[in-house]
């Protein structure tokens, strides 16, 4: 093995982003009286921004401003991370309030360059996730309920990771596939506007929305063919492909349960596509996109399964077991068992990156080619992985 690669100075814009996980981790178990390495109260009404916009919302904005190329770029992930660590203390809450929602505004604002430089439509729907995570964090700041601002988190997520699936694996889909991805991201904003406005009547529409999107996701996705591959390219398709399995649960239960404020159906839909979805689908991502970012390489080891196994399961059980069947001792070791996968994947990467990648590579590096917004557009040097087919 050769030494890793000293990291990019602008990894130290995700600093803040891994510190906002590890809080909101412990603030998560707070919540569900999972043994949290350390107890607060008040960390328990934050975690879910903390791991939205704090978490994964300046990984997202990192990513674009890498793609960007330009300094004013990093006005995003700075103002989200900062945000996020002045969240945690109570004195600074409110500053890291302001911060964050500036953050979020700065995201949106990001997609304009990124926009003018490519009309295509992988920006036109990651932007409107974008513009999903600042309609929550407008009504989070402005004192909303926290299940109000779920279907604009919710929002921000899926449309984000739809746009990027769009922009990774176009070669693979047909011509119309963004066009119809553009027309079921909105189709799912407006949703999310009906399901805020009238949550009765808006919930079903919402979650009807959002299995036609995953339809999409399901029917397009190199995932159902890459999965019959071996070493990252299964692994990356086992992730996406339990992602989407885990949105169609949360769409479900919108469709049949309709407005979820509390219980059980509301934490089912939470953590299926927070933790189910996203985190899946971070960790699909994680081997191709953090090297872009860090430029450290990221080497693929079957050791990545187990994080990704013991997430699954344990959302199981906790979804299962907890919400579905009523266990609260089931839902206090899933949620216990989805903050040991959180952490154990996090302490792969890192010992992955340390470890470094092999002298000779069994095959040369690629270029990802087509119209793109994200870090595929950026020159060859941006780029420390081998390109994958998904």
């Amino acid at each position: 093995m050769t030494a890793a690669r000293l990291p990019a100075a602008r990894t130290l814009f995700a600093l803040p982003a891994g510190l906002a996980l590890l809080v909101g981790t412990d603030a998560g178990l707070g919540l569900l009286d999972a043994w949290p390495p350390v107890g607060s109260g008040r960390l328990g009404e934050i975690h879910g921004i903390l791991m939205v916009l704090g978490f994964v919302g300046t990984l997202v904005a990192l990513e674009r401003a890498v793609a960007l190329r330009r300094p004013i770029g990093y006005a995003a992930p700075a103002l989200l991370g900062l945000g996020a660590l002045l969240l945690v203390p109570g004195p600074t809450g409110e500053i890291g309030a302001s911060l964050i929602t500036a953050g979020a505004l700065a995201l949106c604002l990001l997609y304009v360059p990124l926009w003018r430089r490519n009309r295509d439509e992988a920006v036109l729907v990651s932007a409107l996730g974008a513009v999903c995570a600042l309609g929550g964090a407008l009504l989070w700041r402005g004192g909303a309920d926290v299940s109000q601002t779920l279907p604009w988190l919710a929002g921000f997520v899926v449309l984000t990771i739809g746009g990027e699936r769009l922009e990774l694996a176009r070669l693979a889909m047909p011509p119309t596939a963004g066009r119809d991805l553009v027309l079921l991201g909105s189709g799912l904003a407006g949703a999310i506007v009906a399901a805020t406005l009238w949550p009765a009547v808006g919930t079903p529409l919402l979650g009807a929305a959002l299995l036609a999107l995953t339809s999409w996701l399901v029917r397009h996705d190199v995932s159902r063919r890459t999965i019959n591959s071996a070493g990252l390219p299964r692994f990356a398709a086992s992730c996406m492909l339990a992602g989407q399995a885990w949105l169609v649960v949360a769409g479900t239960i919108w469709l049949l349960a309709g407005a979820t404020v509390e219980g059980a159906t509301y934490d089912a839909v939470v953590h299926a596509v927070f933790l189910g979805f996203t985190i899946s689908m971070i960790m699909a991502h994680a081997p191709s996109i953090l090297p872009a970012v860090t430029r450290v390489a990221l080497p693929y080891g079957p050791v990545m399964y187990a994080p990704w196994l013991l997430l699954q399961l344990s959302l199981v059980l906790r979804l299962w077991g907890g919400d579905a069947l009523g266990s609260e001792l089931a839902r206090r070791i899933g949620g216990a068992g989805n903050a040991i996968a959180l952490l154990l994947f996090l302490a792969v990467v890192i010992v992955s990156a340390i470890r470094g990648v092999p002298a000779k590579p069994t095959a040369p590096p690629a270029v990802r080619t087509g119209p793109s917004s994200g870090l595929s557009t950026g020159s060859s040097a941006e780029s420390t992985t081998q390109a994958v087919p998904w």
